[in-house]
């Protein structure tokens, strides 16, 4: 059955404390359905990229033809953006050899000229605003090339930066720490604070992701990807309905 919430003249969700819950949930949940898909499976980087990019799309397509905020469906493309880009990183940076650091500044540079052709194009990045096809096509680019860096960062601050998993995860909080004090302390344009945050959570979730499935001789907690992936889709399944229950009942 269809979701549909009473504000449903725009497409996207208000940026709440919620909001940025399901999104690091998310981003872990695809850090780890992703790795299950290449690794658990042994199905390779480039396989599952292809099938999980197939997957972005049919998600895309119902998401760019409704014409109002489904919950569950823009979280489902949004999930389909991080687990394709978790393989998406690892295709670059370990099968074609680019290796962190270099997979990290060239999708930076991508995202950045993404932003950039956005704005030229509709003056505004705005992430609470959008209502023409072209804008949400900006922005779900935006996020597929977002979540895919923040798997390459994740992984650099895991593996060559020497802070491991836990470690990177611990510093990265830190930042979106500081970021949220900028929104409340300081005249920094939401929508750039938006932007930063959304890059962050990414490698947030894919450090958190490592530690949930790697093995403790690795700096993880050896919970294993089908094991995570099952208690975060839950969780996040969850706090959806309960997002949709609470603005009904508004």
């Amino acid at each position: 059955m269809k979701t549909t919430l009473p504000s449903s003249a725009y497409k996207l969700p208000a940026i709440t404390l919620l909001f940025w819950i399901m999104k690091i949930c998310a981003t872990t949940l695809g850090e780890t359905a992703g790795d299950l898909l290449s690794m658990t499976l042994d199905i390779g980087y480039a396989a599952s990229s292809a099938v999980l990019l197939a997957a972005f799309l049919v998600t895309l397509i119902f998401q760019l033809r409704s014409r109002i905020y489904q919950p569950y469906l823009y979280w489902s493309v949004i999930l389909a953006t991080s687990t394709a880009g978790t393989t998406m990183s690892d295709f670059m940076d370990r099968t074609l050899g680019l290796g962190y650091a270099t997979g990290s500044a060239i999708l930076l540079g991508t995202l950045i000229v993404i932003l950039s052709i956005w704005w030229f194009v509709e003056r505004s990045l705005s992430v609470t605003n959008i209502k023409s096809f072209r804008a949400e096509l900006f922005y779900w680019i935006a996020i597929l090339v977002s979540n895919t860096l923040g798997t390459a960062l994740g992984d650099f601050l895991a593996d060559d930066s020497g802070l491991g998993f836990l470690g990177g995860a611990i510093l990265i909080g830190g930042v979106l720490v500081l970021i949220v004090l900028a929104t409340y302390l300081t005249k920094i344009p939401k929508t750039a604070l938006f932007w930063a945050a959304f890059v962050l959570t990414r490698p947030f979730g894919a450090t958190m992701g490592d530690v949930l499935t790697k093995m403790p001789d690795q700096g993880g907690l050896g919970f294993g990807t089908i094991g995570s992936s099952f208690v975060l889709a839950v969780v996040l399944i969850l706090i959806i309905r309960y997002t949709i229950r609470a603005q009904l009942d508004e």
